[in-house]
């Protein structure tokens, strides 16, 4: 989509301006919006989304010319990362510079800093001329909304909701731990996978890339990583393409109506009370629309391979109440 009518831009700026808040569209998911330098602004944002204050926000700033202004001590391979992959669907943790306050953080001595490709969310951000912390839209540990009526849903007619279309990518950034490369031996950290292949991370960092498992438990805190987030309102399930039978019957045994996402080449016979929702076979255009299923149904766990590392991230993470 094209960039904003200069009315809406107007609009939006202003408001960011008076520390109201703002959803937009990312490549990723929509999100929303507040000033990164305001305090009251921040407070808004997260009583908005009933975040917790330990929990950090990512910083959203219009390229990597901006890196300094955020953080300090940038490594030479976080520059070789922005060139490399901004504007898109990554996130850098840095040591933040002093000034940047503790409630976007967490607490912590580092900052997430993203430049999102979307040409709406550039508009804004080129506007404002400064950072904008923007979690996903929609309440804490919920759905992803990938679509502006998503955003609308959940907040209302009073939050002003850029249009954007449904998001390329739809799942949210991975965040690289940029922030202890001397404690791991000049070996960024991966906290929280994406749609950004981690070989296509190794080839530019020429060397592997550090999973959680294998990091120092000290890694900041990151946003995404709770046992439990990403979850629809309605339980999800994760089942198991062999078993999909055997959990059919047991649900209709139960008078239960079930929505099932996955390939259709997997489904079983007409069962009453239940639809199928077709999945797509690559991880991309999976990934893409994932989170507007996630609203609807149960999932059939998909192929266990290192590019749907994300969609399994986001699934287990999605399903973990239901269990």
């Amino acid at each position: 989509m094209s960039a904003l009518p200069p009315p809406v831009l107007a609009e939006a700026i202003a408001r960011l301006r008076a520390d109201r808040l703002v959803a937009f569209p990312t490549e990723t998911v929509y999100g929303l919006g507040a000033a990164a330098r305001s305090d009251a602004a921040i407070a808004a944002l997260y009583a908005l989304k009933g975040r917790p204050a330990a929990h950090p926000v990512i910083v959203h700033i219009a390229s990597a010319a901006q890196l300094a202004d955020w953080a300090r001590d940038v490594p030479p391979l976080a520059h070789r990362l922005a060139a490399a992959f901004w504007p898109g669907p990554l996130t850098m943790i840095l040591r933040r510079q002093p000034w940047v306050a503790d409630a976007l953080t967490g607490g912590q001595d580092t900052v997430g800093l993203r430049v999102p490709s979307h040409p709406v969310a550039q508009a804004l951000l080129t506007a404002f001329g400064d950072g904008v912390a923007a979690p996903s839209a929609n309440r804490f540990g919920r759905v992803s909304p990938t679509r502006a009526s998503h955003v609308r849903a959940e907040f209302g007619a009073d939050l002003l909701v850029l249009e954007g279309g449904d998001c390329e990518v739809g799942l949210e950034s991975a965040i690289v731990d940029l922030s202890r490369l001397d404690a791991t031996a000049g070996r960024p950290v991966l906290l929280r996978p994406g749609m950004l292949a981690l070989r296509q991370l190794e080839q530019c960092v020429g060397a592997p890339v550090l999973t959680p498992g294998h990091a120092d438990p000290a890694a900041p805190r990151a946003p995404g990583r709770l046992a439990s987030h990403y979850a629809p309102r309605t339980p999800l399930h994760l089942v198991e393409p062999a078993q999909l039978t055997e959990w059919l019957a047991t649900c209709c045994a139960e008078r239960l109506r079930v929505a099932v996402f996955g390939r259709s080449a997997d489904a079983p016979a007409p069962v009453v009370d239940v639809s199928w929702h077709d999945a797509p076979a690559a991880a991309p255009a999976y990934g893409s629309v994932l989170y507007r299923e996630l609203r609807r149904l149960a999932v059939l766990v998909p192929p266990r391979a290192p590019e749907w590392a994300a969609i399994h991230d986001r699934l287990q993470r999605a399903a973990a109440r239901a269990r």
